[in-house]
């Protein structure tokens, strides 16, 4: 059976079926990601008769929408709405929304002479030579254009002038390819098509899939999508608030604005999810689905028992959209949240290379926020620990959607914190923190999972840094600490381990402050701690400010240190890695358990 038909439609058929809203296109009000550059060139390409690509719809439903309404059968455009938004924008002279969310005017230029397109400038726009703006021309008497033009360049060739002005003329019928997908198309194969499209060597995420899905469902979706993607924008540049309300009115006035209002006075990055990340955590939290085409299925009507579809199932999977949508947006329910992670020791992005293992954990903590048989002390424990072991096990990494559909599946079966229990004696059992992590400490990535929790668990601690009297891990990681190599590089170097695998060993890296990273320089273990033993009991500092033998100890044991540091050497150096690494892992574990 084919899976798809191929047409073909001339520029202005498309921008009319546009129009007559025939073809959805759920972009419209977002940012356009294009510059003029890529519109000049796009003009240009139909111009000379390059191809430009297909563009990719499927049939959308004739769902009923919220309030009564019942949508028409429209094509979804799935694939090519940055080229349709261009279009209108150059050839109907329609404006666009741009980052700071007003509408403007791309003006493309085009000089008959030459046969080039420009993005209007100041200079093209007085050279008479030059036609401004190619939609003045689409838009009016092409004749009596034409003439004015002549009038205004009496010396050019006249002929030439002609043929380009009839070249242009052909823009408008030039003809786009569309790849329609079938429409009896199950939602999982749709989606698989579309997660599979390259726009330009960039593929497409599913995301986008349930995106273009949101908002073909009229004003309503239209609305949830903007509640995803503001939110998403506001989250990473709280002053675009000012623009969202300023130009986009109807928007501004809604419940929905409302509810993100908040993050015009936020400030913390901790968790900024885009609208993939918000997909995912409402695909969870409100579909118990981790693969996000259950998210287009549900919307679209499919019974999960019979896999048929039932019109009379989308306005309820629209309205549990909305609701889910609300939830996670909610300040109360977001700055808890990021609390929550903050209290484990994770208190910078850098520290969390695995942004699914934040939504996981974001949707786990909103599905135990809605049982009120767990109290908050419990649940923030669950949250903690179920994050914590996924950062350590990479457990949301690879094919994580089938791990989440399993998870989701047992948490509901068991409970969180028999489910949790579970995962901890299969995954976090003794040969994983005496034998697997040890060997995950064997790196030299600083960004590693493993190494970032453990600067987390320092953090949580309240940890100091090396060496140092009362600088903790946490203010030096937020502000300038250095990590520094416990076995100076440089000593290592001199002394035949050159190799900076071996030498940028995470084993070998702790934080301390800048002062007493200069002060160690090249000087071998051996030599810079006797500089702070010397003055254990004086006044006199040479190394940092310590001078309590008992709080030297301590230090130590706050940075999983083996005492073996006075006395290691270029010789001892792989052994005395292995030591610090079972002491990090023991330092880990301790960590883990107290979460």
């Amino acid at each position: 059976m084919a899976k798809y038909r191929v047409t073909q439609s001339a520029v202005t058929q498309l921008l009319e079926d546009v129009r007559r809203d025939q073809i959805a296109i759920p972009e419209l009000q977002r940012p356009f990601v294009w510059d003029s550059r890529k519109v000049r060139d796009l003009m240009d390409s139909l111009y000379k008769g390059y191809p430009v690509g297909y563009l990719i719809t499927w049939q959308s439903v004739g769902a009923h929408l919220k309030g009564g309404e019942v949508a028409r059968h429209q094509q979804i455009l799935i694939d090519g709405q940055q080229r349709i938004t261009a279009l209108r924008a150059a050839v109907a002279g329609l404006k666009v929304i741009n980052k700071k969310y007003q509408e403007v005017r791309i003006k493309i230029a085009f000089n008959p002479v030459t046969q080039e397109f420009a993005t209007l400038t100041p200079i093209i726009e007085k050279d008479p030579q030059w036609v401004s703006d190619i939609a003045e021309y689409f838009g009016g008497s092409k004749r009596r254009f034409v003439s004015t033009y002549f009038d205004e360049n009496p010396d050019v060739d006249e002929r030439i002038v002609d043929q380009s002005f009839d070249r242009l003329d052909s823009l408008e019928s030039a003809q786009i390819g569309i790849i329609a997908l079938s429409d009896d198309l199950d939602v999982e194969t749709v989606s698989e098509i579309f997660i599979r499209i390259n726009s330009k060597g960039v593929p497409l995420s599913s995301a986008d899939f349930v995106m273009s899905k949101i908002a073909s469902y009229g004003d309503f979706g239209r609305n949830l999508r903007k509640l995803i993607d503001y939110f998403a924008h506001l989250a990473i540049a709280p002053h675009a608030f000012a623009h969202i309300e300023e130009n986009d009115r109807e928007f501004a006035s809604s419940e929905y604005f409302r509810a993100i209002s908040w993050l015009k006075d936020d400030s913390e990055d901790l968790y900024d999810p885009d609208y993939t990340d918000i997909i995912r955590v409402a695909g969870l939290v409100g579909f118990g689905r981790g693969k996000t085409s259950a998210i287009v299925s549900a919307l679209s009507g499919r019974d999960p028992e019979t896999r048929r579809v039932d019109e009379s199932r989308i306005p309820a999977a629209y309205e549990t959209l909305e609701a889910t949508l609300l939830r996670v947006v909610k300040r109360y329910e977001f700055e808890n949240f990021i609390m929550t992670i903050k209290s484990s020791g994770f208190v910078t992005p850098q520290m969390i290379g695995s942004k699914n293992a934040l939504n996981f954990a974001y949707a786990l903590y909103l599905m135990l926020r809605a049982d009120s048989s767990i109290s908050e002390g419990e649940r923030k424990r669950i949250v903690r620990r179920w994050f914590v072991m996924s950062m350590l096990t990479g457990r949301h990494s690879g094919s994580f959607e089938s791990t989440w559909e399993t998870d989701i599946r047992r948490l509901r079966e068991l409970g969180a914190a028999q489910y949790l229990r579970q995962l901890e004696e299969s995954s976090l059992g003794e040969t994983f923190w005496t034998v697997g992590l040890p060997d995950a400490l064997e790196t030299d990535r600083v960004n590693s999972p493993s190494f970032q929790t453990f600067l987390a668990a320092q953090i949580k601690a309240n940890a100091r840094g090396f060496l140092s009297k009362s600088i903790t891990v946490r203010s030096m990681h937020e502000e300038s600490g250095d990590i520094h190599h416990i076995v100076p590089k440089a000593y290592l170097q001199q002394n035949g381990v050159t190799d900076r695998r071996e030498y940028n060993q995470v084993g070998n890296f702790v934080l301390t402050e800048t002062s007493i990273n200069i002060t160690i320089g090249k000087r071998a273990p051996e030599e810079y701690m006797s500089l702070v033993d010397g003055q254990l009991g004086t006044d006199a500092l040479r190394l940092g400010e310590i001078t309590s033998s008992s709080d030297l100890v301590l230090n130590l044991e706050e940075n999983a240190v083996p005492d073996s540091v006075r006395r290691a050497t270029a010789d001892t150096y792989r052994d005395f890695l292995k030591e610090r690494r079972k002491l990090m892992a023991a330092y880990l574990r301790s960590y883990y358990e107290s979460l």
